[in-house]
């Protein structure tokens, strides 16, 4: 095997253009595919940062059949107080968490005593909700934060109804409530900030004090729409989501059946859908260097086929065995993928170093500093390279396997 591989290596520095040429291509397709994966992955991250920081959490729960009709926040669907304890409890038992926030969500209608219009209401814990949304206080526009976000009394709102409305900070706005029971009820607030426009439909979501909820709504209890939920590390997600579907199963109904659910942030957002085609496109490029590898090693194994008769034929004629031969151009193969994987690693790892020492920065609504860090599993330049190296071989099989059958005497003749 020694002598084979000392032997194939000879042959490509023998046509060292064509082997450059070819090393060239492969080594192209494995910065392209690497450089894809870690800018991708670096910007599918950052994006799925701003979606759970600022408004989602990792994870939240709620009542069964919840999420299903969330986009009519019922409010005949909020978990019930014993629900809300038992929660409480298995949260607080979890060191994979951070923070956790209460939330009671349900439609209003808004009026600056001129005009009306609907509206999305976040009824929230300031405090706990900062913790859990650490983004949410860098979307003000206008006014400020206090009491961790928003005071009682008064009212965040997105700026797609305070420019609507000709609404500003400071001034006060009537919001009308249908309750539980279907009686209707109507507070007087102040507006204590404008936040950019990121949530709900159209982006009407306005956010307050989660006791001024519960008095606009008349609840006289701790009943609740949903628990946000931070994790120290998201990696853990999934092992996370087991440990509370497990736990929070235990909570039935009185049919029976699981009273609550648990949901990622995949679950809760159309951004999973740009996350997915982040994750098409780049297997989309994987396929193309799977191509380019592909057709350049079968490229050069042909030619080389066709170059080499007379050698091949000198070969089979002094007794070489078809699979020493078959193994020998197999190994050309071999060195070729291996050579263009090192040295495309190499960049490739250089590359990202470089700009992990000079983030690219952008902007993304109001925020004008993101910077994309990328960064390179090991599990990705280990399956990439593997990937190469294998076609590479796959690519020389075929020509290979010509040369290893050619018959001596026809292949002595040719010129």
């Amino acid at each position: 095997m020694v002598n084979v591989l000392k032997l194939a290596t000879r042959n490509l520095l023998r046509y060292h253009r064509r082997t450059t040429l070819t090393a060239s291509l492969i080594t192209l397709g494995i910065v392209a595919v690497l450089m894809f994966v870690a800018l991708s992955g670096s910007f599918k991250a950052l994006m799925i940062g701003q979606i759970t920081d600022s408004m989602l959490g990792h994870l939240q729960i709620h009542r069964k059949g919840y999420v299903a009709s969330i986009d009519n926040l019922p409010l005949n669907l909020l978990m019930k107080p014993a629900a809300v304890k038992k929660i409480e409890e298995q949260l607080q038992q979890m060191p994979q968490l951070t923070a956790w926030s209460p939330r009671i969500k349900f439609s209003a209608m808004f009026s600056n005593f001129t005009e009306t219009t609907g509206i999305r209401l976040n009824g929230i814990d300031p405090i706990r909700e900062a913790a859990t949304c650490p983004l949410l206080p860098g979307r003000f526009i206008d006014g400020s934060a206090g009491n961790g976000l928003v005071e009682q009394g008064k009212l965040l709102i997105p700026d797609i109804i305070a420019k609507g409305m000709k609404v500003k900070v400071g001034d006060t706005v009537v919001l009308v409530a249908t309750n539980q029971d279907g009686s209707v009820n109507g507070q007087t607030f102040v507006v204590q900030g404008v936040l950019e426009s990121a949530t709900g439909p159209g982006g009407r979501d306005a956010y307050l004090h989660i006791d001024d909820a519960r008095s606009l709504l008349r609840l006289e209890d701790a009943s609740l729409s949903e628990y946000a939920v931070r994790l120290k590390d998201p990696a853990q997600l999934p092992q996370v989501m087991a440990e509370l579907d497990a736990t929070l199963g235990q909570i039935v109904n009185p049919q029976g059946q699981p009273a609550l659910e648990v949901h990622d942030w995949k679950k809760l957002t159309p951004f999973t859908a740009i996350a997915n085609m982040i994750d098409l496109l780049t297997l989309f490029i994987k396929v193309m260097l799977v191509a380019i590898v592909l057709i350049s090693i079968l490229n050069v194994m042909i030619m080389a086929v066709y170059e080499r008769m007379r050698e091949i034929g000198t070969l089979a004629a002094i007794g070489t065995p078809p699979r020493r031969i078959l193994g020998l151009f197999v190994a050309e193969g071999l060195l070729l993928g291996l050579t263009g994987t090192v040295i495309g690693t190499l960049i490739s790892l250089g590359a990202v170093g470089l700009l992990r020492a000079y983030p690219v920065s952008f902007a993304f609504g109001r925020q004008d500093s993101l910077q994309l860090v990328p960064s390179l599993a090991a599990g990705d330049v280990l399956f990439i390279g593997v990937l190469v190296t294998a076609i590479a071989v796959l690519a020389s099989l075929q020509p290979a396997w010509k040369a290893a059958r050619m018959d001596p005497i026809t292949a002595l003749r040719s010129v």
